[in-house]
């Protein structure tokens, strides 16, 4: 299976680089952006979490069929905590599908306590996706994602990611208010027992023409071998977007 993925991504990279040559004075570049003060820190893989507040920071810069896509999570103590470096290429780009594929190198960091002082850990990532959008309607779209993930230092974990995502956006709720409101099924496969499905709502606010929003997510599992049991979390945002 891990072959059969490199063997793709390299194969839709190479086809990629040989197309983007005659698109590349078509669109400019497009630059876009969330800055996000979170109350419970939930990670790009919503089963983890940092269990405290947390600033997180998404830039976009995208060319043509290409987009770099870093994120920069911290903690309120200003203690690094996830460092991701997306690459994308999108292979079908239309109006009513889109199938892309990345790669991210990335930098989770942990905290080791001793009597004397806190010890900051980074550990090195490397993860290949594989995503697709089906937008039913201006409003309505189902997306796919999966993610091969691997530890490149001691103790890190290797495993995959699966997740579904039902998204509806621009729902108007009076003159002012617009709410999106998207449901995600995901499941892991980690080394180590980390094999979980999970089930998270989320719910996002904001007033029309104004770049701020509220959102609300929550975090159930459905059923996990992970020791302890993983217990329901939830996570309020509030973010800026440009």
């Amino acid at each position: 299976m891990r072959k059969l993925i490199y063997v793709i991504f390299i194969f839709i990279s190479v086809n990629a680089f040989s197309q983007e040559e005659a698109d590349s004075t078509r669109n400019p570049l497009k630059v876009s952006g969330t800055v996000s003060l979170n109350s419970n820190g939930i990670a790009p893989i919503p089963a983890f979490s940092l269990g405290k507040p947390a600033l997180i920071a998404a830039l976009s810069l995208k060319k043509n069929r290409f987009s770099y896509d870093p994120q920069l999570s911290y903690g309120l103590d200003i203690r690094p905590w996830i460092i991701d470096n997306w690459l994308h290429y999108r292979v079908i780009e239309k109006p009513e599908f889109e199938l892309k594929t990345g790669f991210d190198a990335s930098m989770f960091f942990s905290e080791y306590k001793t009597p004397d002082e806190v010890i900051l850990r980074g550990q090195r990532y490397a993860t290949f996706e594989l995503a697709g959008i089906y937008k039913m309607s201006r409003k309505s779209s189902l997306s796919f994602v999966t993610w091969y993930d691997r530890g490149l230092d001691k103790g890190t974990l290797i495993g995959y990611f699966f997740n579904l995502v039902a998204d509806r956006s621009d729902i108007s709720v009076g003159k002012h208010l617009l709410m999106d409101i998207n449901v995600q099924i995901f499941y892991i496969d980690y080394t180590g027992k980390n094999d979980g499905l999970f089930i998270s709502p989320k719910i996002s606010s904001s007033v029309r023409n104004l770049p701020f929003s509220i959102t609300f997510q929550a975090i159930q599992t459905v059923n996990s071998n992970i020791s302890p049991f993983p217990k329901f979390r939830w996570n309020l945002g509030l973010a800026y977007s440009f």
